[in-house]
């Protein structure tokens, strides 16, 4: 799973970038470089942490998320530029809308979200239609018959076009899993789940106030985004304190998490991700899949010649082991579970899979 960064030049992209991958990527001139910044988020997880402290394994594996970071994209970039900036883009899963909300004298531009994430959503959108209108036209044009097959996706292929030029993202739109699937080749990013981070001054955040906040938040819900607040320069404060006086800061603000923490959830939640665990003495590790994945395809996340060799799953629920802190506790408690191939994974589940080849 890897996620891409999309923003207006100098809107804090870099910085959330090095916060949420612990590195320290430059800041000022990334906005003129034709560059690809690359990490991965570690997705915060109190269960793995308390799993670990009980087995105390030599190795502790939380679930991950690839970030890549891009040049700042605007309205009044030549068109070129923009395609280069999409281009880097194009095959990541999701994206991260990075709008500015905090005030500096040194940074031009909008402090306005509203009018940012309008932007943004204008360029995904022109650069949808832009891709329909070519295949769109090679159909028309053809020379030949066109398939039956093709005939279809013109169709669907029209009403994306009319969809997306109502102003609308193609994830708003009611599409069957066969005509996803057809659209899944295009690689539009306007059916790709967006959560936007509203980077705040210091003076905003324990307010949380900005401009035109009611009519940001409706643009958010009507395209079904997600968005989540964060004052970008104050996480770089916080990373530098101890753990004790994170907590205490943290705690001042009235947050019990950082910004940073609370993004990589989102970014799970958002995706539609969980993540289940695999215990023991070597290892403790959390595995990402998509909710509603089967036992049988959650095996295969492990080892290919476990789905294979599938004969069952040993399931016991996060929330009742802990309780016990042990599998001869959760076993005399009759929490202990055998489930079959089609068993659909809950976020939180142990398991242990029994296999043959």
């Amino acid at each position: 799973m890897n996620i891409g960064i999309l923003g207006m030049p100098l809107s804090g992209k870099t910085t959330l970038f090095n916060l949420l991958t612990s590195q320290q990527k430059e800041i000022e001139s990334f906005s003129s470089r034709k560059v690809q910044n690359i990490g991965v988020v570690k997705v915060a997880d109190d269960r793995i942490t308390a799993l670990s402290s009980i087995f105390q394994p030599k190795k502790t594996t939380y679930a991950d998320i690839e970030i890549i970071d891009i040049p700042g994209i605007s309205t009044d970039m030549p068109d070129k530029t923009k395609q280069e900036v999409f281009n880097q883009l194009q095959n990541v899963d999701a994206l991260l809308l990075v709008v500015r909300v905090f005030n500096d004298s040194m940074v031009p531009g909008s402090t306005d979200p509203l009018y940012q994430i309008e932007g943004l959503v204008y360029e995904i959108l022109l650069r949808d239609l832009e891709i329909i209108g070519h295949r769109i036209t090679r159909l028309s044009e053809a020379k030949r018959k066109i398939t039956h097959q093709e005939e279809i996706e013109k169709q669907i292929l029209e009403r994306c076009q009319q969809h997306l030029s109502s102003d609308k993202l193609l994830i708003t739109q009611a599409l069957s899993e066969e005509e996803l699937k057809l659209l899944s080749g295009f690689g539009f990013f306007s059916i790709k789940p967006i959560i936007v981070v509203l980077n705040l001054g210091e003076g905003n955040v324990e307010n949380n106030k900005f401009p035109n906040q009611e009519k940001f938040n409706q643009f958010i819900q009507d395209h079904q985004m997600a968005s989540i607040s964060i004052c970008g320069k104050l996480e770089m404060e916080i990373n530098e304190l101890s753990e004790d006086e994170r907590k205490i800061f943290l705690h001042d603000l009235g947050f019990e998490k950082t910004g940073i923490e609370r993004l990589s959830h989102i970014l799970y939640e958002h995706l539609g991700l969980i993540s289940f665990f695999t215990i023991g003495k070597d290892e403790v590790k959390a595995w990402t899949i998509h909710r509603g994945t089967t036992a049988l395809k959650a095996a295969g996340k492990i080892h290919s010649d476990i789905e294979r060799g599938f004969i069952r799953a040993e399931v016991v629920r996060f929330s009742d082991f802990i309780q016990g802190k042990s599998m001869q506790k959760v076993k005399e408690k009759g929490l202990f579970r055998v489930e079959g191939k089609e068993y659909l994974i809950q976020d939180g589940d142990i398991i242990n899979f029994r296999f043959n080849i």
